[in-house]
């Protein structure tokens, strides 16, 4: 996994959102200010920040442009070499998103056994979405590790809640601060620790040893129990925010807060709601900005459709074309395995209710923009897959097995062009664009992969572009008029579409589409047409 993340980082130029969140890891480096980005907490572009002052970039500290300019001014027009840059930010997410491979090998392991925690690791590790999204400089990958590693932590904390409800506190406490989305988890992931300490054996009274969290006592009232539970909960979500506010302070001790963009006036429930927030007044405008966002009438492409708005079912069919066969089957019949074996159905509500919860969370959101928004489910379904084994069934390691290597085959076949990956149901990356768009196939990442393409090919001809991203193109030496602002009997040569816009295309683009051949791919994400 550490390779297939690493040797996809170094090719893959700025994604669309990369580029505003290492603009603004750069100034809280230099500049310890809370102006742009709202709508993310600080904490993911702490992390990036770690890798930002590691490559030591110059920083233009009288740059006053909004969020989308910060970013490109940074990588292109400061002096610094984007390449450099984009990597060592992305190294710290790399770095986090091995870590929490090692959070699904040890909740699967204490599941079910050293073997149930190598497949789930094995799945996780061979997963084309986590490998995709976690070799970038964005929030997705680490707010649901988070989540997960907070999930594990309450689990443990059955055994020892003293120990493990502070820490999957601050576990919890790391995901809100990553991103807001994060936070449908938090009724549920405070009910499963109240869960925990109703189930964990309190602690005895004093003898000759030390008594420990899981000696019994003889009776407890019911009463006293549940007081219990619910200081449990109270622990787990004092941590939380106590986190959320270490995050803003460590980027600005004075709090001081500039917000570059409008902040929309939010009334009704979801006003009273965001003003009752415990959080700094950034986050709490920084939610008002996502809700503002949510009122926005988006574009979505499915299964060759161009609509505006949402679909409630267009996450769980995304999710169906871009997780690998052999991952649903097992994280469907691990989830079955959870509740059917009596032994593991302890677990069920802390691997499956909070799945559940995001993934209808997520379902209810206005973009409809890839399944980054669900990357939680495959890291909870590795979880659930390695449960599998737990099943009395002669077949069930041969079964396990055969479809883990499937998973494997599947994963290395799609190297090194993840982001565009889809199953073989669905004929495999090379057809993701004709049902899926955005981040699913095309998030900007192929522009230097297009350059070294016209180098080798197609050196001196007419370049006509139409490139959705943050990158630049001339700063890869392409040279590409938009053909949108011409009349179509003028272009003449080779016409360069980006696949999201192509899936989204109308009037005069869909024209001079529909009047070209496609000649050629970059990265499954870019199509070369000839006119």
């Amino acid at each position: 996994m550490a390779v297939a993340m690493v040797t996809t980082a170094v090719r893959q130029t700025p994604t669309i959102d990369e580029p505003v969140y290492v603009g603004t890891a750069a100034e809280y480096l230099h500049e310890h200010r809370l102006r742009h980005n709202p709508e993310h907490p600080p904490l993911g572009k702490l992390v990036i920040a770690v890798g930002v002052a590691l490559a030591d970039p110059h920083v233009d500290e009288s740059f006053t442009g909004d969020q989308g300019r910060l970013g490109r001014h940074l990588l292109y027009e400061s002096g610094n070499d984007p390449w450099h840059l984009m990597l060592f930010s992305r190294l710290p997410m790399i770095v986090l998103t091995l870590l929490f491979g090692l959070i699904v090998f040890s909740f699967a392991r204490e599941l079910v056994g050293v073997v149930g925690g190598l497949i789930a690791l094995g799945l996780y590790a061979f997963s084309p979405d986590l490998i995709a999204h976690g070799a970038l400089a964005t929030l997705d990958v680490p707010a649901a590790g988070f989540v997960l590693t907070s999930a594990w932590l309450l689990w443990r904390a059955r055994r020892r809640p003293r120990l493990f409800l502070p820490t999957a506190g601050v576990a919890l406490g790391a995901a809100l601060a990553t991103k807001m989305s994060t936070l449908a988890a938090v009724p549920v992931l405070l009910g499963l620790a109240a869960l925990s300490v109703w189930c964990a054996r309190p602690a005895a009274e004093p003898t000759d040893s030390e008594p420990t969290d899981s000696e019994p006592a003889a009776s407890e009232p019911l009463r006293r129990k549940l007081a219990r539970a619910l200081a449990g909960a109270g622990v787990v979500a004092l941590a939380a925010i106590a986190v959320v506010w270490v995050s803003y302070l460590v980027v600005d001790p004075r709090l001081r807060w500039s917000p570059q963009q409008p902040v929309p006036d939010l009334r009704g429930l979801r006003g009273l709601v965001v003003e009752l927030l415990p959080f700094p007044e950034a986050y709490r405008d920084g939610m008002r900005i996502q809700f503002g966002f949510e009122n926005h009438p988006w574009e979505g492409f499915l299964f060759g459709r161009l609509y505006t708005g949402s679909l409630w079912y267009y996450l769980p069919a995304a999710l169906l074309v871009k997780t690998p066969l052999g991952m649903l089957a097992l994280g469907a019949a691990g989830a079955v395995a959870v509740v059917a074996v009596r032994r593991l159905r302890p677990a069920a509500p802390y691997l499956l209710v909070p799945t559940a919860v995001l993934l209808a969370a997520a379902m209810t959101g206005s973009r409809d923009f890839g399944t980054r928004y669900a990357v939680f489910v495959p890291m909870f379904l590795a979880v659930a897959a390695g449960c599998v084994l737990a099943v009395r069934w002669r077949w069930a390691p041969v079964a396990v097995g055969s479809l883990a290597l499937f998973v494997a085959v599947s994963s290395v076949r799609a190297y090194p062009c993840y982001l565009p990956y889809s199953n073989e149901a669905f004929s495999g990356p090379e057809e993701t664009h004709l049902r899926l768009h955005d981040s699913n196939v095309d998030w900007g990442q192929d522009l230097g992969r297009l350059a070294d393409r016209l180098r080798e090919r197609y050196r001196g001809e007419r370049i006509w572009l139409v490139y959705k991203g943050s990158g630049v193109p001339s700063f890869y030496g392409i040279r590409g008029a938009d053909p949108r602002e011409v009349p179509v009997r003028e272009v003449r040569g080779l016409l360069v579409v980006s696949d999201s816009s192509v899936a989204k295309a109308t009037g005069r683009l869909a024209e001079l589409i529909d009047s070209s051949r496609p000649i050629d791919t970059v990265g499954h994400s870019i199509t070369i047409y000839r006119r």
